[in-house]
């Protein structure tokens, strides 16, 4: 049973650096991240960056997708799954913009490697980050 929704995404960064002479061949990294912040209602945004870059010269080429969506959760739902979920429905559509940007620009496109996210590590914090008390001696 699905227990989240997405309700709207967009792209909110695209950036394609492109400096490479014709015929030049390169090592590609790939790089993601992904954040969830979560409202009061069963609402939360996810906001995910992909990016590829030549390993050697990231400076001639690279391209960086920053995309959005705004989800609804059941109640009750831990926030690793929702977390798993979101990031399972928002990142196939900026894994589809990377490669769909590459091959308008008339390069072999790039199709972003699949992850399995639910066996990467989330770091999450609940509370106020409280800095350590300094000590008056």
């Amino acid at each position: 049973m699905k227990t989240v929704n997405l309700k709207a995404y967009r792209a909110k960064e695209i950036t394609l650096v492109n400096t490479v002479e014709n015929g030049t061949k390169l090592e590609i990294e790939h790089k993601y991240s992904y954040n969830v912040n979560y409202s009061r209602t069963n609402t939360c945004k996810g906001e995910i960056t992909l990016s590829a870059s030549a390993k050697e010269h990231s400076e001639k080429f690279r391209i960086k997708v920053v995309m959005e969506g705004i989800f609804t959760f059941e109640d009750g739902v831990a926030k690793e799954k929702i977390h798993h979920e979101t990031y399972k429905e928002l990142f196939p559509y900026a894994r589809a913009l990377i490669t769909t940007v590459t091959a308008n620009a008339g390069i072999p496109p790039i199709v972003m490697p699949a992850i399995d996210i639910e066996k990467q590590s989330i770091y999450r914090f609940d509370g106020p980050i409280i800095p350590p008390k300094k000590d008056d001696n």
